[in-house]
Parts: C-alpha cells; structure tokens; sequence
C-alpha cells in the first residue's frame, strides 16, 4: 500500500486527489497539509511513502520543505504537483531531492502512475517540465543559476526595488536575515551594489522589465 500525503492550500484540489487516488487498491490518504510547515510535521508524524506537494503554498517556499523533508525523512519520495513549469522552479525543485515534477493539466492516469513510479524511486517528468530542462541545460551558464532558491527569491524583490524591509515582509524574514541574502546575492553575482544586481536580474529575464 502507497501511504500518500497531500499537500495544496486549496482543499478544493485536496479532496480531487483524495477522490482519485483512493479509487486505486494500492494506495491511501493518510494525511492532508495546507502550507510546509505543516507538510513537515505531517511527513515525520504520518511518515507517508509518497507526497504530492503544490509549488506554491504558504509559510516556506516549495525548495525548502522539499529540503526539509528529504533531512527528516529521506526514504519519503516527493512529488511536485503544480501549475508552474518554469525551468528554475523545475531545477530547483529536483536539486531540492523531488523526484517527480508534474503539471496539473496532466490526466488522471499519468498522476496515478507518476506517484507510483516517484514511490519505486523512479524519476518522472511531465513533458513541459521535461523540455524546460532541456532549453536550460543547453543554455550558457549564468552567474545567476548559482544562487539558491531564497537567494533568487531576494534578487527578484531587489530587482522590483524593494528595501530589505519590504522584502523581510514579503518573506517572512527579518531585516538582518535579508541584508545577509542581499550581500550573498551581490558577492555570487559578482556586482557591486543593488542597482547592478537589479540589471542583471533583468538581463537574465528572471525579473519583469
């Protein structure tokens, strides 16, 4: 039997999966999540063998409850589930320990043999997420693909011209946290200030014009 964690902050979505997966005889629900936090403590508490987890939830950003997982328990395959296939979120989820990546437009049967090929340990990619990797596999190195995921997440905001005090808020961070992320990104990135980073960001096309 495939024990089964759901985590998306739409129940809406939960209760979907909950109805499909249940139907298959090997597998079962045994708990729901609606941010990371809550994912983590369901992972060490329900000790699931697969979790279906959405990119984008509230109180820890996907990267790092993938993380966090995989430090707590590691035999738990991960199984991201979301609307997003943009090649830094692929790369970093699966830099991350994910060993799925599947978009929700997928059908109902590739989602059943997605969780039951990530819980062999098996990888499986949805063709976008496949080709996304692709492209940036060919691609020229960037000073950029060195930053981590919350590094990245700085340089953005930095690059919308937010002060670190808009961006501790906008993270959950404190001020002293971002100024660190902040000097961290500019040391990687090789520039001298904020204005600097904020081009390249834009350069790279990781930021909104």
């Amino acid at each position: 039997m495939i024990r089964i964690l759901l985590a998306d902050d739409h129940a809406v979505v939960r209760e979907g999966l909950r109805a499909l997966l249940e139907q298959q005889p090997d597998m079962r629900v045994v708990a729901e999540a609606s941010d990371g936090p809550t994912a983590l403590r369901m992972v060490v508490g329900e000790t699931p063998d697969v979790i279906v987890l959405d990119m984008k939830m509230p109180g820890a950003t996907a990267v790092e409850t993938i993380e966090a997982i995989k430090q707590q328990r590691p035999r738990t395959q991960v199984l991201v589930f979301t609307s997003y296939a943009e090649d830094s979120q692929v790369r970093d989820a699966l830099t991350a320990g994910a060993t799925g990546y599947l978009l929700k437009d997928a059908l109902a049967e590739d989602l059943i043999r997605a969780v039951r090929e990530v819980n062999a340990g098996r990888a499986w990619l949805h063709p976008q997420a496949q080709r996304q990797m692709l492209e940036w596999m060919r691609r020229p190195p960037s000073q950029v693909d060195s930053l981590t995921s919350r590094e990245r997440s700085v340089l953005i905001l930095l690059a919308e011209g937010q002060s670190n005090k808009q961006i501790a808020r906008n993270l959950g961070l404190t001020a002293g946290t971002v100024k660190g992320y902040v000097s961290q990104v500019l040391d990687k990135l090789g520039v001298a200030d904020r204005t600097q980073a904020a081009l390249l960001a834009h350069k790279e096309g990781i930021a909104p014009e």
